[in-house]
Parts: structure tokens; C-alpha cells; sequence
């Protein structure tokens, strides 16, 4: 009877501790993402933590494409005609969340390059220009120049422009737009320089 005693004490003095010991041991497993058991199978109702849920992409912002004003389409002269007019088509666009709370932006360009009067077939190139901004700050841009093939016998032929891994940070991340459009990144014109003033003739 009296080693009966003795066995529960001991029991109960083992539980006693390891009840104190577990949450230093949680504390101290924690960085290395295996946690306490006991603990688990109170919060997660298993011996280990469940693998984390990628965020939904529901939840990541992802503005629709905007064509830059004048950017739609772009003609091509040759002898004062018409040599090629080239048009945007279909434009896609997706987002996926990324580290940190940013944003990764992938974007296609779809479009057209139609012969005109003073046109032949061959290979063309169509500038395309992608911009990611937010307000004013712009948060990426690319030019590229696409390739269509027109074949002999006909008149048009298309091009497809994919640019992939924009990153928009965190703090842009559910306030930014998307713009494409044809040519170059229109820069700002400079002020004529003005001429100095004559000096004065001596009277």
C-alpha cells in the first residue's frame, strides 16, 4: 500500500512539472515552428501545427488595364501613305500576393499590325509600353519592342507582349493602376530657350 502511495506521488510531482515546463517549452520551439504537443491538440486538435493557408488571391487587389491616352494605336508613314497601322487587341493582367504584404503583377499585350497603302509584307515592330503607378510615383515601367510577321498574301499579322514579376510594395499594394499603350513613355516638353536681350546701343 505504502509503494502505491509512494508511485502516485511520484506521478502527480511528473505532472506537476512538465505542466509548468510547457510553456517554456512552447516558447522555446516556437522560432522553429514545432510547438508544444499538448498545446496543439488543444488549439489545432493534433500533436503539430497545420501548415499556414497561402492568402486567398480574393483578397489581393488587382485594377483593371487602363490604355494611356493616345496609346491605343500608332501608324507608320512611307512616302507620305500609310505603311502599317498598328492597334492594341485583348489585355490581361494577374496578381498574386508575395512576401511582405506586396503584390506580384504580370501583364499581356495582344494587338495588331494592318498594312496600309504604302505597306509590304515582312516584320514589324510594335513599341509597347507597361506602366504600374501609384498617383504619381511610378512603381515599374517597360518598353518592348513586339514582333508581328505579315506573310506574303496577307494583310496583317498580330503580336503578343508578356511581362512578368512587377512588384508593387506593400504600401501601394491596394492602390495602384496599370497602363498600356503604344510608343514611348511621352516626356515632358522642354521650355524654349529664350534668346539673351540686346544690349543697349551707347547714345
Amino acid at each position: 500500500m505504502r509503494e502505491r502511495i509512494v508511485t502516485a506521488r511520484c506521478l502527480l510531482s511528473l505532472a506537476a512539472a512538465a505542466m509548468l515546463a510547457g510553456p517554456a517549452l512552447a516558447q522555446s520551439a516556437a522560432p522553429q515552428d514545432e510547438g508544444n504537443p499538448l498545446v496543439n491538440i488543444f488549439k489545432y486538435g493534433g500533436t503539430t501545427k497545420p501548415p499556414e493557408a497561402p492568402p486567398s488571391l480574393d483578397d489581393v487587389y488587382c485594377p483593371t488595364i487602363d490604355v494611356a491616352e493616345g496609346g491605343s494605336s500608332l501608324q507608320t508613314m512611307a512616302g507620305g501613305t500609310v505603311r502599317t497601322q498598328i492597334r492594341l487587341g485583348q489585355l490581361s493582367r494577374s496578381c498574386r500576393p508575395a512576401e511582405g504584404g506586396s503584390t506580384l503583377v504580370t501583364v499581356g499585350v495582344q494587338g495588331m499590325v494592318l498594312l496600309g497603302p504604302g505597306g509590304a509584307p515582312g516584320r514589324f515592330t510594335a513599341p509597347v509600353t507597361v506602366t504600374l503607378k501609384s498617383g504619381s510615383q511610378v512603381i515599374g515601367r517597360r518598353s518592348r519592342q513586339a514582333v508581328a510577321a505579315i506573310p506574303a498574301g496577307q494583310a496583317s499579322g498580330s503580336f503578343t507582349v508578356v511581362e512578368e514579376g512587377f512588384v508593387v510594395p506593400a504600401a501601394q499594394a491596394k492602390d495602384f493602376e496599370i497602363e498600356v499603350g503604344l510608343g514611348s513613355p511621352s516626356k515632358p516638353a522642354r521650355a524654349p530657350r529664350r534668346k539673351p536681350a540686346a544690349a543697349p546701343a551707347d547714345g
